[in-house]
């Protein structure tokens, strides 16, 4: 099957429309695949494990929407509680019993969290969370690791400076120098290093935010007592240990990372699975912390579409499936199993230097003979070769993130015919890269 087999020449014609009027044609930088050339695909339509673009090809999905379609896309249960609750109008800007019943499911099924405020993103609970954490401590710095990704604001786009102890300097034009001296980074698995930042900076560390599993340096899991060592850490210095579990809430166990590996947090921040793939974020934590929260406390956050009824009714419905049923998660890790053996296989006949990283439904293939443990070693992948293979991937049917530094999310919508499709064109490409 030659690798120009697909034609995209709708996908072409709006992305040159889309430049005319979107900055770089895209409203999310990743979308523009700039990491792994050629132009990005515009989508149509999904259902199940499918995708659909304007030229009507169909891709077999590996993002899914980057985590949340969990049962696949379009999913039966959750289109219908979409259509109903539309039915009583989209938005309201006051309570309603939906945003009730969602902050008491989320209790129960997260044991760390007893109190919860719903918002719109990610990157809104991310940086609501810090703040809380700030207003509780009384303290003004924090501590991030190199590769996490905690959304957009400006106290998470700092890169590490030279040494465990430096100061970051901003990563973003438009970050002041005065948030960066607040961020302080370490390499992920490292609790040397962020031993070091705390003995440097004694009584001014209000929180420390990780992702337990990261998903965007490419999954990169955590080591053997690595988040036990960070609870103990934190606990011993007063310090607001934060789980941004965006991503891995609710897709790798019911509670999240949290229940995978039995650590619990002080804060937790939510998204994507409990809106169904609509825009939602929540942080939720001690009751202690959150009461912090204006109207109870003095610290301010608010939001006119925080807890929209129809995002709570896609959630809820979601959240039911997965919490009645806990077969799903084995389902979810067989199938990605059985994924990453057929990719590894055929790496280990071709003699290709590869590391796959899985935890669950999450798995990343990275280029590299290296074991990636942190960014530094996600780095050494070979980033030329991976744009290539995802090229290729694509031109086959198969649909991965368009960048070495993701992970992929697995769907318990694939098929066993689905799963065999992707791992003979992993082997067809692989091979046709060796040669």
């Amino acid at each position: 099957m030659p690798s120009n087999y697909l034609s995209t020449t709708q996908s072409q014609w709006l992305f040159e429309k889309a430049k005319k009027f979107i900055p770089g044609g895209v409203n999310s930088p990743v979308r523009a695949f700039k990491a792994v050339g050629g132009n990005p695909i515009f989508i149509k339509s999904a259902k199940g494990a499918y995708l659909f673009d304007e030229d009507n090809n169909r891709y077999i999905e590996l993002i899914n929407s980057w985590g949340p379609m969990i049962l696949g896309h379009a999913y039966p249960l959750i289109e219908q509680a979409i259509v109903e609750a539309a039915k009583d109008s989209f938005s309201f800007g006051a309570p309603t019993a939906k945003e009730v019943e969602m902050a008491e499911l989320i209790t129960q099924m997260f044991p760390s969290i007893e109190k919860v405020r719903m918002v719109n993103s990610g990157t809104e609970a991310c940086m609501s969370a810090i703040r809380a954490a700030r207003g509780f401590t009384g303290r003004n710095k924090i501590i991030k690791f190199e590769g996490c990704y905690h959304g957009h604001g400006d106290s998470f786009l700092i890169a590490a400076g030279s040494g465990a102890v430096t100061m970051g300097v901003p990563d973003s034009a438009g970050i002041t120098t005065g948030v960066a001296l607040d961020t302080l980074t370490a390499p992920f698995n490292d609790l040397t290093a962020v031993q070091m930042l705390i003995d440097a900076n004694p009584n001014q560390i209000a929180a420390l935010i990780v992702e337990p599993v990261v998903g965007n340096m490419g999954c990169v899991p955590p080591a053997k007592g690595f988040l036990e060592g960070l609870r103990e850490i934190c606990t011993k210095n007063s310090i607001v240990l934060i789980f941004d579990e965006v991503m891995t809430g609710f897709r790798l166990a019911r509670g999240g990372a949290q229940e995978r590996y039995g650590v619990s947090a002080d804060l937790t921040t939510l998204g994507k699975i409990i809106g169904g793939g609509l825009p939602v974020g929540a942080y939720g934590g001690k009751s202690e912390i959150m009461d912090c929260i204006a109207p109870l406390g003095k610290v301010y956050q608010a939001g006119t579409l925080s807890g929209n009824p129809i995002a709570m009714s896609a959630g809820l419905a979601m959240l039911n499936i997965l919490n009645q049923h806990p077969e799903i998660y084995t389902q979810l890790e067989e199938i990605t199993n059985k994924i990453v053996n057929g990719i590894r296989k055929a790496l280990e006949d071709l003699s290709l230097s590869y590391t796959i990283n899985q935890v669950g439904s999450m798995f990343t293939l990275f280029f590299t003979e290296l074991e990636v443990t942190n960014f530094s070693t996600a780095k050494s992948s070979n980033l030329a070769f991976f744009g290539k293979y995802f090229r290729e991937m694509l031109h086959r049917g198969v649909y991965l993130a368009p960048s070495q530094f993701e992970s992929l999310f697995v769907s318990n919508a694939l098929s066993e015919e689905d799963i065999q499709h992707i791992i003979t064109a992993n082997r067809e490409v692989l091979g046709l890269m060796h040669t």
